[in-house]
């Protein structure tokens, strides 16, 4: 089979105007990026009284190497439903160049089931990153500059600064740094660090922003540092957010493309999804709710990390519910969280396959605890056999849960077309009451223990001493009510990566406690979250390459 980036430069896209066109949005009214990239204008963003669309969110079982496809599958759902005469919009996040030049490749989808045009998108896009980074970094000369001054100065103490900088490349030796040296004109000396892009509590501002306004009082409440009186210092307090906010005037705009077989593909903002949301803006999912039948978006890693913040910090903030959650699984996933090793995961293995389902009947039972219906989207490898999917199949509709294979990344649409049925069932004849997992105004430990409990499967919750002291702090700054953003391992439904399949009774241990004011969430971390990734022995840039036509070559 041909690579992705072969199979995406072959495409005939359409015109952006004509993707815009089948949103209702006037050709007018877009703003090109050249032929095939356009922003937004926020006027198509209607009233929610106004909105009918149906939502649905992709999610995944706990990600393994063996991979999942989330993004494939839901290019491939959107694919699917417009061949079913169906107006469906994909939304989903920009990729960073960190895991585009580093080991995990590029992010628009795999095989026949991509938003094009691949190339741009994986690199600077239309700039939404470098102005995050801008943004991002003026705050932090801001901060630098007030400590360097006699005349105005806040009386930060520079030990609590905890705004560092950020750049969007994987670079190991910027994560811990000392910045003020060479003299006293050059600033004050103290250790900070660097954090990539998607890291930046800036970018999960920006996706969590309902227009410019509250783009800038969120930017406005990030918190900084504190004096040396104990006071906390704010960005507002620097005068920064005007300024930060007007270089976001672009950024915020949401970015329109298309799929491989002329989709609406909205792909806007990227945050993590461990020490974030892990989801794209709520206004590029509200403006394709506002201009669309059917808006199908995804959440990052599986379901208790993405889907679970999905559900209990954006549809919350944006007052949106989805009418029903597809949980991507594979079996070589399966079999992996069955205790088969990576290098055997080609061979048919039912028995292992039976022991690794169990995280998936995890991520089914999570989705049915905020009252919602899931689907099992099982994206089919050459390699899986039938009585492997059959397995599946079977299990699944012991659970009473609706399963399909996904056949997207082969056969595009068409090979997606029996889930985007199932899909379309779901949301015709199920109705959801959704729920959140908590109330937001708990306690901040009822919060974190609900989901450790409910959605992880833990016994119970320890707090290390830091964690406890950020949390009077956070009752002292009144800022107990705000949702909590959990950040753990991806790899497993506990803290401890190596705890595949379905772990139970364990403890989870909250290691330290973060104040994201601005985004307006908690972040409970458990064990060693890497916000600064580093490069691979043999990283993915040594295969990229451009000739004299400007042919780009090795991207996936």
């Amino acid at each position: 089979m041909k690579t992705d980036i072969e199979i995406a430069q072959e495409a005939k896209m359409k015109h952006i105007t004509e993707i815009g066109a089948m949103m209702g949005i006037s050709s007018d009214d877009l703003e090109l990026y050249g032929k095939y990239k356009a922003k937004i204008p926020l006027t198509y963003l209607k009233p929610d009284d106004q909105i009918v669309s149906k939502l649905i969110l992709v999610s995944a079982i706990s990600p393994t190497p063996a991979g999942e496809g989330k993004t494939t599958v839901s290019i491939g759902l959107a694919q699917a439903l417009n061949r079913l005469n169906k107006q469906a919009t994909v939304v989903l996040r920009e990729p960073s160049l960190g895991p585009v030049f580093g080991i995990k490749g590029g992010a628009a989808g795999g095989g026949y089931s991509q938003v094009v045009p691949m190339e741009d998108i994986n690199l600077h896009f239309t700039g939404d990153f470098s102005a995050v980074e801008k943004a991002h970094n003026l705050l932090a000369a801001l901060i630098d500059n007030n400590l360097q001054m006699t005349e105005g100065s806040l009386n930060m103490d520079p030990r609590t600064v905890t705004w560092k900088r950020v750049m969007d490349m994987n670079d190991r030796a910027l994560r811990k740094i000392v910045i003020g040296l060479g003299g006293t004109t050059m600033g004050v000396p103290r250790e900070t660090g660097f954090d990539i892009t998607a890291a930046s509590e800036i970018m999960a501002i920006l996706c969590l922003s309902k227009d410019r306004e509250d783009l800038k009082r969120r930017l406005g409440n990030i918190l900084v540092g504190f004096t040396f009186e104990k006071k906390p210092v704010y960005a507002r307090d620097l005068k920064a957010e005007g300024a930060m906010a007007a270089l976001l005037k672009d950024a915020i705009l949401p970015n329109l493309v298309q799929t491989l077989e002329g989709t609406p593909a909205i792909v806007h903002g990227g945050p993590f999804a461990n020490i974030a949301q892990g989801t794209n803006t709520i206004i590029a999912t509200k403006i394709a709710m506002s201009n669309s039948e059917y808006t199908i978006t995804e959440a990052g890693f599986g379901f208790d990390l993405g889907g679970e913040k999905f559900l209990d910090i954006k549809c919350r903030e944006a007052n949106i519910a989805p009418n029903a959650v597809v949980i991507v699984a594979t079996v070589r996933a399966l079999k992996y969280h069955g205790g088969a090793k990576l290098a055997d995961l080609k061979q048919e293995d039912v028995e292992a396959l039976s022991k690794g389902i169990v995280n998936l009947e995890k991520h089914l039972e999570n989705v049915k605890k905020f009252n919602l219906t899931p689907v099992v989207a099982i994206n089919k490898f050459d390699t899986d056999s039938e009585a492997e999917l059959k397995f599946i199949v079977d299990f699944c509709a012991e659970q009473g849960v609706r399963a399909a294979v996904s056949e997207g990344f082969a056969k595009g649409g068409a090979g997606v077309e029996q889930l985007a049925k199932l899909v379309m069932e779901v949301t015709d004849h199920c109705c959801p009451q959704f729920k959140p997992i908590y109330d937001t105004d708990w306690t901040v430990e009822s919060k974190i223990e609900t989901i450790a409990r409910e959605i992880y499967g833990a016994k119970s919750v320890v707090y290390m001493p830091a964690a406890r002291q950020a949390i009077k702090r956070i009752y002292d700054l009144g800022l107990d009510q705000l949702p909590i953003c959990m950040a753990k391992t991806q790899k497993s439904l506990s803290d401890n990566a190596s705890l595949i399949g379905r772990p139970k009774d364990f403890v989870l241990t909250v290691r330290e406690i973060e104040i994201a004011a601005g985004a307006e969430f908690i972040v409970a971390i458990t064990g060693d979250m890497m916000r600064m990734p580093g490069l691979p022995n043999h990283p993915s840039s040594e295969k990229i390459d451009i000739d004299n036509a400007g042919h780009i070559s090795g991207l996936f």
